[in-house]
């Protein structure tokens, strides 16, 4: 009788995936702490911005939560919350680059991520191309 082989487990929160999901843990924290202090303390200054930081903040623990589960519904969540961070930056950075007048401080994607060393400019590429890589075979 002949073994059948079949492919391994891809998991996106194994190996590499356990950095990815660290990090974007990381930016979680770090989004939903800056935006909670800036809406409670100053939000009559920047509106915008701080509302934008707290979108950003809900995208990557919406993020984290879905490279963490791993799983179909895992997947798709983690698919589409990096594609919105990924525009969000884009256009976020591209709007403050362009008329920093309408952003009189700093959100997580001003600047493409400028205040955060352009990780936010890099992280939902990183996660697509993990979620790709990770993807199972047809």
């Amino acid at each position: 009788m002949a073994e059948q082989r079949t492919a391994p487990e891809r998991t996106t929160n194994t190996g590499p995936g356990r950095v990815l999901v660290v990090v974007y843990l990381l930016f979680a924290v770090a989004a939903t702490s800056r935006a909670g202090v800036q809406i409670a303390t100053k939000f009559h200054e920047a509106p915008l911005a701080y509302l934008l930081s707290a979108l950003a903040a809900v995208v990557y623990i919406v993020a984290t939560v879905g490279l963490a589960r791993d799983g179909a519904f895992g997947r798709r969540l983690a698919v589409i919350c990096c594609t919105v961070e990924l525009i969000g930056v884009l256009a976020v950075g591209a709007a403050s680059v362009l008329a920093p007048d309408a952003f009189p401080h700093e959100t997580v994607w001003s600047g493409f991520g400028r205040g955060y060393g352009y990780v936010p400019l890099v992280l939902p590429v990183i996660g697509l191309y993990w979620l790709r890589r990770t993807a199972r075979p047809a």
